[in-house]
């Protein structure tokens, strides 16, 4: 279910933004999150008719206490499927088989970057805010400073190691090419290195042979956290990466100046 989804958010993506780019989407040999990272929650939207109530879209994070940090290709689809209502589940596990599912919060709207898909490759201006209609009481996660990642020397950004979180599909096998990734509906972690660093990218590696996990369909939007299981500082979030989730994990980077300045609109800043 959630690949048919993912290759629908693609067809849309490419629609709004024209874009030849695969939505990249959730966690591959990782491990379940349980409580580690309440502070990452899972976009829902009852897109599916075959299923009796909302279902997971995307991923984020809670960053103020009643806004979601996502990407802008989720907020586009969802304007593209001509939908209107959203919630948020911070759960770890979510039962997409729930008529009426409990621990949702109702999203009262969204602002996607109104650049989104105009700047080309070199910088998509993917990112959007979700704003619920109250707080969920959850303690936000930490944005970074303009200009963190550059101010690092690349050995010791090298060094570094960042966390990816979400929702959605997993693969637990190296090979299999698209029939090893597996439908799932709980919030999972894993860990990374940097491949390289461009303006507007931090390049993560998912390779497994290397020792890493990344995204695949079902967590676009979601964030990869500057350090180990416990960091709460989210640098980048989930966009893109190779098809079959093997490779290449192309994530946005918010301290890059255009996404500063996206979220300075909303008095979302670097805390101390």
């Amino acid at each position: 279910m959630r690949v048919r989804l993912a290759l629908l958010v693609g067809l849309v993506l490419v629609a709004v933004a024209g874009l030849a780019a695969t939505p990249s989407q959730a966690i591959t040999f990782g491990s379940p999150d349980g409580t580690l990272h309440p502070i990452v929650g899972g976009l829902l939207a009852d897109w599916n008719p075959d299923s009796p109530g909302p279902d997971l879209f995307c991923s984020g994070t809670l960053v103020d206490d009643r806004v979601f940090l996502t990407a802008a290709h989720c907020t586009a689809a969802l304007d593209g499927l001509g939908i209107t209502e959203a919630w948020v589940t911070f759960d770890p596990v979510y039962d997409e088989d729930a008529a009426a599912p409990s621990g949702i919060w109702a999203v009262d709207s969204w602002v996607g970057h109104e650049l989104f898909g105009s700047g080309g490759a070199s910088d998509t201006h993917d990112i959007a805010v979700v704003f619920l209609e109250q707080d969920p009481g959850i303690a936000p996660a930490q944005l970074p400073s303009l200009g963190l990642l550059d101010a690092m020397s690349q050995r010791t950004i090298r060094e570094q190691t960042f966390t990816a979180v979400g929702y959605g599909t997993i693969r637990t096998e190296k090979g299999g090419g698209f029939k090893g990734i597996l439908d799932n509906a709980q919030r999972n972690w894993v860990l990374q290195s940097m491949l390289s660093l461009e303006p507007a990218w931090l390049n993560l590696s998912m390779n497994p042979s290397t020792g890493n996990g990344g995204t695949c369909y079902g967590d676009s939007g979601g964030p990869h956290f500057l350090g180990g299981v416990s960091s709460t500082l989210v640098v980048s979030i989930t966009i893109t990466g190779d098809a079959v989730c093997r490779a290449t994990d192309k994530t946005y980077r918010l301290d890059a100046p255009d996404a500063q300045e996206f979220l300075s609109r909303f008095g979302l800043v670097a805390g101390p």
